[in-house]
């Protein structure tokens, strides 16, 4: 009798999509999409159960910290690396800003996109510094890689 014990999966589909979800977790793979474009990042998220880990499969994704007191915000991005874990705890405030063509792993809780989540609207000067901070990010990769050739 022939049985398969490895599966495989594979996500071509832009957006979230959680695809193996077992008692007490699940893996998701967060395709670009435009509302993940900085352009278009207008608020902030937080789940209270879980933390949650990006792993950045290709492209160029800057993942965003943030602490929030009386509606002030206090930013912190990190451009990801390839083959690095990252991990946001419960509790922290986040989002992640991605370039056309990024995909990521996400691992957490099971069912937290259904209803772990709360949402912070971000208020016009929070979104231009949030957007000068994060591509800064992305225009230091840059220089990087230019200095790598030179």
């Amino acid at each position: 009798m022939s049985t398969t014990v490895i599966e495989q999966y594979k996500v071509e589909a832009n957006g979230y999509h959680p695809f193996l979800i077992r008692e007490g977790w699940q893996v998701a793979q967060l395709n670009y999409m435009p509302e993940q474009h900085i352009n278009n990042i207008k608020k902030l998220d937080v789940h209270f159960l879980t933390d949650e880990v990006f792993i950045l499969l290709k492209g160029e994704a800057v993942l965003i910290g943030a602490e929030i007191e009386n509606n002030n915000v206090t930013f912190e991005t990190e451009l990801l690396k390839p083959s690095i874990t990252y991990n946001i705890p419960a509790n922290a405030w986040h989002n992640i800003a991605m370039r056309e063509g990024s995909e990521i792993i996400i691992v957490e809780k099971s069912e937290t996109h259904v209803s772990d989540f709360e949402f912070f609207q971000l208020n016009d000067a929070q979104i231009a510094e949030l957007k000068q901070m994060v591509t800064a990010c992305f225009d230091n990769k840059k220089k990087l890689k230019a200095n790598d050739t030179n």
